[in-house]
């Protein structure tokens, strides 16, 4: 008999690669999930985390097959549903939001028609109502001149919207259950703050239980009234989140808490030349609004004034189309600039130049998706020894012993160095990265959201990994990122950008201490930090704590 407190129930759930022994990615998990509760399930990559939501929807993949325990929903067995009962909890019962929306919505669909979709297959409303229904949801999720965008495509709505209409489109049946896989992986902290407190009040105002799949633990902190780790597909630790968090007993969530980013020591460097400076950068991009329409310019970055001196890191903040990225690649100069000038050891550099192949070679890049930027069909080798291409005085013998210690000094073997980018994790891959941007000793490394995607441990890993080879080779850092956790880290000094422009500058504490600008202070503010305590970490904010929404763990 089913007990009515508990809507959902997972048992025993163990699941395996169909066809291979020994082969489970999840293992004997076992929680329950009550009306309006908010749970945080999180763990490394691999952990299991996805496919345990997935399973809860009977959406896992084809190849993953149950061979123990039951998913119940209002006390019946998920597995024993026929796919006709399936199709008509998923959305009405049970929402999703997905990691990535890009990949979730239908490129080739107009949004409108996306999210109407839903409501003909559940509901029995008419068009009108329909469409009522659809500005309603868009208009709360904050989704500016709702009727205007209905007929909108998903790729002409930013990372922040796409995600709302995510949200939006699995909050329009208003489910009992909201499975949240990683909704903020890659936002910016005012745009996952804006998105984390909307998702939490509308579960909330519709009495909607929320699990909270991410390897972000302050946020889950922040949020989540119960946390569920897991490790190797197995839940080795569950509670109250706020008393795992101050006495974690498992050795494996001590070390995800040991993992987390920590401020690092001032350095102090000698006054001198910078190796790279930047001074009054602009760039304009140019579009055609139609066939016959004029081209039209929008300026992203307004006159710049940037500098970085030999070993030191300057890391780069902002919000989403702050025009972070377009600095960076601008200044590595595979973005043509409109005006200013970039001067590489006191010399100024351009294509036209005869110092400009020498900058290039002394300019490396690690881009933010290690995946889109390795060439598939490329083994590591060459991968990495393409970037030695142009490198004068190393025949192919020294080349060869070259890529091999670079591969070895960012913690991989040689074995890896016939491989394709394909057969490496998330953590690999960037690996591969960062050693191709090293290979060449290079002066200058812009390093553009280069841990973003990766989850604490690894984070931690490859954060050791830039700090060490920096100190072993001297280069200066550029250091992109939204993630101010690992930047209170990794940098020495933050300029702070907004719209295209820089806000405040200085030296990391001050930054990080005593913010001068309202909007420093802001991206400051929106996420929370843990503090390390004596026995594990603890909640806090820097400055003032925002109000936070009933029923959440503060």
């Amino acid at each position: 008999m089913s007990d009515p407190e508990k809507l959902l129930s997972v048992h025993g759930l163990e699941l395996s690669i169909a066809g291979k022994a020994s082969s489970s990615v999840v293992k004997g998990a076992s929680f329950d999930v009550r009306p309006g509760e908010v749970i945080g399930l999180v763990g490394e990559s691999g952990s299991g985390k996805t496919i345990l939501g997935r399973s809860i929807m009977g959406l896992q993949p084809n190849v993953i097959e149950r061979i123990a325990g039951d998913v119940l929903f209002r006390g019946e067995s998920i597995a024993a549903m026929s796919p006709r009962q399936l199709r008509s909890i998923r959305g009405a019962e049970i929402g999703m939001v997905f990691q990535e929306p890009m990949t979730s919505l239908n490129p080739s669909m107009r949004i409108g028609h996306q999210m109407d979709e839903a409501l003909r297959v559940h509901g029995e409303l008419r068009p009108g109502e329909r469409r009522d229904r659809i500005l309603e949801i868009m208009e709360r999720v904050g989704i500016p001149s709702p009727s205007e965008r209905l007929r909108a495509y998903p790729h002409q709505f930013s990372g922040g919207m796409r995600q709302r209409i995510m949200l939006a489109s699995a909050m329009l049946l208003k489910p009992a259950l909201l499975i949240a896989d990683e909704p903020t992986t890659a936002l910016d902290a005012l745009v996952q703050r804006e998105v984390l407190e909307l998702m939490i009040e509308l579960t909330l105002q519709e009495g909607t239980a929320l699990i909270l799949i991410s390897h972000d633990l302050p946020m889950v902190a922040r949020y989540c009234e119960r946390l569920l780790v897991m490790r190797q597909g197995e839940i080795v630790e569950a509670g109250v989140t706020e008393e795992i968090l101050d006495h974690p007993a498992h050795e494996y969530t001590r070390n995800l808490l040991r993992a987390m980013p920590a401020r690092g020591p001032v350095r102090t460097f000698e006054p001198g030349s910078p190796v790279v400076e930047v001074k009054g950068l602009c760039v304009d991009y140019t579009a055609r609004a139609g066939l016959f329409a004029r081209t039209k310019s929008t300026r992203a970055v307004h006159e710049v004034d940037i500098f970085v001196r030999k070993g030191e890191v300057v890391a780069v903040v902002g919000a989403s189309g702050s025009g972070k990225t377009t600095l960076g690649r601008a200044i590595a100069g595979l973005l043509e600039r409109s005006s200013g000038q970039i001067l590489f050891r006191g010399a100024e550099v351009d294509r036209k130049s005869e110092a400009w192949m020498d900058y290039r070679l002394n300019c490396q890049m690690i881009f933010q998706d290690p995946y889109g930027s390795l060439d598939p069909r490329f083994t590591i080798r060459d991968i990495v020894g393409e970037a030695l291409l142009h490198e004068r005085g190393l025949g192919e013998t020294e080349k060869s012993r070259r890529v091999s210690e670079v591969i070895r000094e960012v913690g991989l073997s040689e074995e890896h160095l016939d491989r394709l980018p394909h057969e490496m994790s998330g953590g690999q891959r960037q690996r591969v990265a960062i050693a191709r941007a090293i290979v060449g000793r290079p002066d200058f490394v812009i390093a553009d959201e280069a841990v973003s995607a990766l989850d604490v441990t690894v984070r931690a890993q490859v954060l050791d990994l830039l700090a060490d080879l920096q100190a072993r080779y001297g280069f200066s850092c550029l250091f992109i990122s939204h993630d101010l956790a690992v930047v209170e880290q990794l940098a020495d000094r933050v300029v702070v950008m907004r719209e295209g422009c820089v806000v405040e500058e200085g030296p990391r504490d001050a930054i990080f201490d005593t913010p001068q600008s309202d909007y420093t202070r802001a991206l400051l503010s929106a996420i929370p930090r843990l503090d390390r305590t004596e026995t594990g970490v603890a909640l806090s904010w820097r400055f003032d704590p925002p109000a936070q929404s009933e029923g959440a763990a503060g």
